[in-house]
């Protein structure tokens, strides 16, 4: 409905039209209805926009149509970046159906003319390789549906870790909450995916299972389903992809398929010399938000001018992830092919932790390094069992991780299946039987 001089997009049930619906009847019959009156009128509207009027695709932020990427500033005149292959501009009435939740806050309009080099100095990652990881996590966060990979990022108590996250957050999806505690359970999570483009998590000692399904379920595209309220049979679905980021001393990445999308970053301990005031720092980054988000335009800019001559190496997990950080490495000033060498790094390193932290993986690295190389194990689940118990301590046969039947033993293979391959071990099942298991050690990496 229109406002002024623009156009805005609200859930016909949200206060924000309710308010607006009741105003518009004041200004014209002089008298606002009562709230009967205008839940029948609503009812009304969507029986007319469900039945007569066209479907469109709403966008939380971040939008495409015919080619471009529109990028939401949220601001009061509903102004939004358009970016092409040929450069970026702010346009009033995007062709992109934008919506928002009360949560959401503006952003500075952009500005050209600097790279990205301006967020350098204000966070303090280890190394220059994290701060590309980094950059990379943002302009993939840009773009208007996934895959996208997940950043953890973590280091000692003073590292600044919720300082950065907050940065990171309030450079492409402002909010009244930038980063929160840990979802409860699945119904939280996606409460909090269905009202925010960015998931930002604070402060974890850990991930459990069920976050970690969730999340990556959520990184990668996948569907949640949960009860309607008020009722017993209807359904909710619910279909997301988020950029997610967590924070938290420890890796972070200790299961396998969390790892698998995971971008790591740590963050080095500030030196006393060096510690600035909050009050500071954020003065100091708002100066600069505005040019830091122009070169994160470029980038994407660069991106939908270079995806399509892109030509990886090889295809790795994430791999659109990938195609789309090299495609855009001009507009962040690197070097051609930097990038893949840094994110292939970050993947060993990610995937040393998820293996370490996985028993049944070590147990069975350590099996096979006894025998002569090409030579298999083969042997039933039981078998396999009693063979690998022995081969860990007391402390981890009695902890939840390590397998006490066969069947779980079965379950937590597969989950250890891609890390043994890295190391070069093949675990196979008999496709007549799944009761027998051959394990070979080939001493090439895959």
């Amino acid at each position: 409905f229109d406002v002024r001089d623009h156009r805005e997009n609200w859930s016909l049930r949200s206060p924000t039209f309710k308010r607006w619906l009741a105003n518009f009847a004041r200004l014209q019959s002089g008298q606002v209805p009562t709230s009967q009156g205008l839940d029948d009128v609503i009812r009304t509207l969507e029986a007319i926009a469900i039945n007569e009027q066209p479907l469109y695709t709403p966008f939380l932020r971040v939008g495409e149509a015919d080619g471009a990427i529109y990028f939401d500033l949220c601001d009061d005149a509903w102004r939004a970046v358009k970016v092409t292959p040929h450069g970026w501009s702010v346009v009033v009435d995007p062709p992109v159906k934008f919506i928002r939740t009360p949560a959401m806050r503006p952003m500075p309009v952009p500005e050209a003319g600097e790279g990205i080099e301006r967020f350098r100095d204000l966070v303090n990652v280890k190394t220059e390789a994290d701060f590309m990881l980094t950059c990379a996590w943002l302009v993939a966060a840009l773009r208007p549906k996934g895959p996208y990979p997940i950043l953890i990022v973590n280091g000692e108590q003073g590292t600044g870790k919720s300082s950065f996250a907050r940065m990171l957050r309030l450079l492409i999806d402002p909010s009244a909450a930038p980063i929160r505690a840990t979802p409860k359970d699945d119904r939280d999570l996606i409460v909090s995916a269905m009202n925010s483009h960015i998931l930002a998590f604070d402060n974890l000692s850990s991930v459990p299972e069920w976050l970690s399904d969730g999340l990556c379920r959520i990184s990668t595209g996948g569907g949640f389903a949960t009860r309607m309220l008020h009722t017993d049979r209807d359904e909710i679905i619910c279909e997301v992809q988020r950029p997610i980021m967590l924070n938290g001393i420890p890796m972070l990445t200790g299961r396998e398929d969390l790892a698998d999308r995971a971008l790591n970053v740590h963050l080095e301990v500030i030196d006393k010399t060096q510690r600035r005031t909050e009050k500071d720092l954020y003065a100091d980054f708002e100066t600069r938000r505005p040019q830091i988000l122009g070169s994160l335009f470029d980038a994407v800019s660069a991106a939908l001018r270079n995806r399509d001559s892109v030509k990886l190496k090889e295809l790795p997990r994430m791999a659109d992830f990938v195609e789309w950080t090299v495609a855009a490495e001009t507009g962040l000033g690197w070097k051609p092919g930097d990038f893949e060498e840094i994110y292939k790094s970050n993947r060993s390193k990610v995937s040393e932790v998820a293996f370490e932290a996985n028993p049944v993986a070590v147990a069975i690295k350590d099996l096979m390094s006894l025998r002569t190389e090409g030579v298999p194990w083969e042997g039933t689940p039981t078998e396999l069992l009693n063979v690998l118990s022995p081969r860990v301590s007391e402390a981890v046969r009695r902890s939840r991780s390590w397998p006490t039947t066969p069947a779980v033993l079965g379950n937590k293979i597969e989950r250890a299946k891609p890390l043994l391959r890295e190391l070069g071990i093949l675990v196979e099942r008999h496709k007549a039987t799944d009761r027998v298991i051959t394990i070979i050690q080939t001493g090439a990496t895959f």
